[in-house]
């Protein structure tokens, strides 16, 4: 198979889709890999250690596409790709369809196969390729919110961890998945007032028996969301429903009666957000304000750290690829329903029913269609 990466073109977006281990480990078993020029460099990979593992080095974008039988990226195509991709051609990448319908109807014209990573589940649960950039993010959001807790920053002058004399900040988490947890860890670590809310208890006793009382754990309901949502100092979106739009819990009203100069870092803005306010944002203008309270809405959060993010994420990426490349489609999907469960799109058809329950577009099962 032939497996193009091209440069990731997304605003401030640094991470790449491979790592020349990959590049040595698909080249050993035949396949043919190509990267586009400079690739890796937000990364630290320079051309020349992708081409000692065997890969062939192209400048044009439109040149990759055109050969690869598989494209492996990072983020969704922008729309000054979709002309790009092909029928028939794979791409493997994170997808977040669910918010974004024409982007979900322009790869449905033009009938790719499309696997996003966000939606690969084990059958116990977990999302093993996004996993890795929701520790990143989680981790990422309380580094941020705390920053933008400055007074310069447009923030309530508050210092998360306090001193003795003064009270610590006060950090609420919604979601006590993998985001809220990291989270959870850095404000902990941070010596800030830490609430957690979720609707899995079983979750929150496990945190409950992790952390005692550096933590507070709370049901996930409106009256709970309420309260603590006005006592914050920093509220961190931390919300995922598998391959869906997030659920909005704070409404504008709500965000309208928060503390002046309080901080929103809303990490499932890519899914559409779990803050009514919320809005994409990018990293050279990674804020706005909204009845006094800072927004933080950078849809690829671990892009600004784009080394450990690339390493990170291309460790749990790499098997499922060459899995892909070995057996190619559909025969993959046959033998595998973990990669079947990331099957978003196949030629032409939508064929994930998160996504089409939050567009309203018809879904096909997938079983029907190989």
């Amino acid at each position: 198979m032939i497996i193009g990466v091209p440069k990731e073109i997304k605003l401030q977006e640094y991470r790449v889709g491979m790592i020349p281990a990959g590049v040595r480990a698909l080249t050993k078993q035949g396949h043919r890999v190509i990267i586009q020029k400079s690739a890796g460099e937000g990364s630290g990979i320079p051309d020349k250690d992708y081409i000692s593992a065997g890969a062939i080095i192209q400048t044009e974008a439109k040149k990759i596409y055109e050969e690869a039988d598989m494209i492996v990226k990072v983020k969704e195509p922008l729309e000054e790709e979709y002309d790009f991709l092909k029928p028939n051609q794979i791409l493997y990448t994170f997808l977040h369809l669910a918010p974004d319908r024409k982007l979900t109807l322009a790869l449905l014209e033009r009938k790719v196969i499309g696997i996003a990573y966000e939606t690969i589940q084990l059958p116990d649960g977990p999302l093993p390729l996004l996993i890795p950039m929701s520790e990143i993010a989680g981790r990422m959001a309380i580094q941020v919110g705390a920053s933008l807790l400055e007074k310069e920053k447009g923030g309530r002058g508050v210092l998360l961890a306090g001193v003795p004399g003064v009270a610590p900040g006060n950090v609420v988490i919604l979601g006590a998945g993998t985001v809220g947890i990291n989270a959870a860890k850095i404000a902990i670590g941070m010596g800030a007032k830490v609430t957690i809310l979720d609707i899995n208890l079983e979750r929150l006793r496990y945190l409950d028996d992790i952390f005692g009382v550096k933590m507070t754990t709370l049901f996930c309901d409106e009256e709970n969301i309420e309260k603590t949502v006005l006592e914050a100092d920093l509220v961190v979106g931390a919300v995922l429903k598998p391959g869906a739009r997030a659920p909005v819990l704070v409404n504008h009203d709500l965000v309208s009666r928060m503390k002046v100069g309080a901080v929103i870092v809303d990490v499932a803005v890519d899914q559409g957000g779990c803050v009514e306010t919320i809005h994409p944002t990018y990293h050279d203008n990674p804020t706005y304000v909204v009845d006094g309270i800072v927004h933080y809405g950078v849809a690829n959060m671990p892009g600004a750290v784009g080394r450990t993010s690339t390493f990170a994420l291309t460790n749990a990426t790499f098997p499922y690829l060459l899995k892909i490349a070995n057996l190619g489609a559909p025969k993959v999907f046959e033998q595998d329903s973990i990669l079947l469960s990331g099957l978003n799109l196949y030629k032409g058809s939508l064929v994930c029913k998160p996504v089409s329950d939050s567009l309203k577009i018809p879904c096909a099962p997938p079983e029907n269609l190989f």
